[in-house]
């Protein structure tokens, strides 16, 4: 008597031709099919791989996680360009004057510990008269295009948590990026490179990796860590090329991979983390056609590239440009070092330095290219400075850290240019006037791309999560 699964017993004539699906079970599976007799041994025979690489898998051809999503609503912008001032830079000293504060410096105000004046000069620049700071001489020349938020607080004044915090909106549990938030909503426009990129210079910021990650939304959406010290593309990203399989083959391989965990997934939960790793392994496969490209700014002419400056801020901002030319849907820019608790003025005045051209040279250039009314541009960092003196900055001191005062400065899609928007009391101690959370600007910069920061939610664990929590409004006042 023939065995079940003997080869004569599958053919036309009983009804049942060969799927790939019978050749792969879950453990419990095979024992169920197999538990009444000892035929399933012959299961190894029976197995023709031409079943299952015969034809393309779908997962090569169908849309993928990534693929561009309409928006709740017309957006003015579709990318972000966000230059993190890590470190906390100091307001009075950069987009908020206080003449008041320098007036009193060296007296003891409020209680609070001795004034200490900004050692910098502010000038109106443009149509609109925006007050800048002469650390910012070269970016001031486009403050009719600026606004500047002057009453941003936050909940922390702890570097790390402060950092996350900004980045993701959550204090207490890992949550998404705001990177993260918007490839989830939107996709992205180009499906050869990762739609949020954070660009570093060397170590990882405060906080890692939770800066950038998808917490609870599926891997995918999650930011690509980018070290822009490596002195050469190929070790920028490194592995991007396969030097012993051909791209074909190695298109053969991931949809035999695909076809084998949707066999998988038709038995059994869908697993996150297998699901990241193969999307992963897709990204990695179509970067090749494109990302050595985008990240080499010596295809830039010798006149871009000055523009922007031969420095580590300066090839970032330029990487940054290119990105979001090619379709990238989030870029972040980390700059760090702006902690400055002793030597102010001579510490402020090296970041600032290493910053104004190149974000002069970015908002130029994307000017001239037609992309500012569709990229937005934020600077800004964590939390802010006191207005006193830092009692452990000894005799060239510096400034303690502050969360109830800070600025943020953005401009392109959606932001209306020479714009101020709130106000601190007359030290900059404390945001006073039309105070700006982190949620509100996390707000605003969604609204900017077209979503409703209220509806932009993802089920996890029985209820629904949204960037803002339950909290957030627009800041209406500074969209165009």
């Amino acid at each position: 008597m023939a065995s079940p699964l003997d080869s004569s017993s599958h053919g036309p004539c009983h009804g049942h031709s060969t799927a790939a699906a019978d050749y792969f079970l879950t453990r419990r599976q095979f024992l169920q099919r197999t538990g009444l007799g000892l035929g399933g041994i012959a299961l190894a025979g029976l197995l023709d791989p031409r079943d299952l690489v015969g034809a393309t898998a779908a997962s090569s051809s169908a849309p993928g996680p990534l693929a561009p999503h309409p928006s709740h609503f017309p957006g003015k912008a579709r990318a972000v360009i966000h230059i993190f001032a890590q470190g906390a830079p100091s307001q009075v000293d950069t987009w908020d004057p206080k003449p008041e504060l320098k007036r009193l410096d060296g007296k003891t105000i409020g209680g609070d510990g001795v004034a200490m004046g900004s050692p910098f000069t502010f000038a109106r620049h443009g149509r609109s008269g925006l007050e800048v700071s002469s650390l910012f001489s070269q970016t001031a020349a486009h403050a009719d295009d600026l606004a500047v938020v002057r009453s941003m607080w936050t909940d922390i004044p702890a570097h790390e948590a402060a950092t996350v915090f900004m980045n993701t909106g959550s204090l207490r549990i890992a949550k998404p990026s705001l990177g993260s938030w918007l490839v989830y909503g939107l996709g992205t426009e180009n499906q050869n490179l990762p739609g949020f990129i954070a660009l570093r210079g060397g170590r990882l910021p405060p906080g890692g990796a939770a800066n950038y990650q998808a917490a609870f939304l599926p891997g995918v959406f999650q930011g690509t860590s980018i070290n822009t010290l490596a002195p050469s593309v190929p070790q920028m990203i490194q592995n991007i090329r396969n030097s012993s399989v051909g791209p074909k083959e190695q298109r053969r391989q991931l949809d035999f991979i695909h076809q084998l965990n949707e066999l998988h997934a038709q038995n059994l939960q869908r697993d996150a983390a297998l699901e990241t790793r193969l999307q992963s392994y897709e990204i990695a496969f179509r970067m090749q056609a494109e990302a050595m490209d985008a990240f080499d700014v010596n295809r830039e002419t010798a006149e871009t590239r000055a523009a922007y400056g031969n420095t580590e801020q300066g090839r970032q901002l330029l990487i940054a440009r290119r990105l979001v030319e090619r379709g990238v849907r989030v870029v972040q820019v980390w700059h760090d070092g702006w902690d400055h608790h002793q030597q102010l003025e001579q510490r402020i005045t090296q970041k600032a330095g290493e910053i104004d051209q190149p974000l002069a040279a970015l908002i130029t250039d994307l000017k001239q290219r037609g992309l500012l009314d569709s990229t937005i541009v934020i600077w800004g960092g964590e939390f802010g400075r006191k207005p006193t003196r830092d009692r452990n900055g000894g005799d060239d001191p510096g400034r303690d850290h502050n969360a109830k005062a800070f600025c943020a400065v953005l401009t392109g899609g959606g932001i209306k240019g020479g714009t101020v928007h709130g106000a601190t009391d007359e030290f900059g101690a404390a945001a006073v006037k039309d105070k700006v959370h982190v949620h509100d600007l996390h707000a605003t910069i969604l609204h900017c791309l077209g979503l409703d920061h209220t509806k932009l939610t993802y089920r996890f664990n029985g209820r629904d999560f949204r960037l803002t929590d339950v909290a957030g409004n627009v800041v209406k006042p500074i969209l165009a």
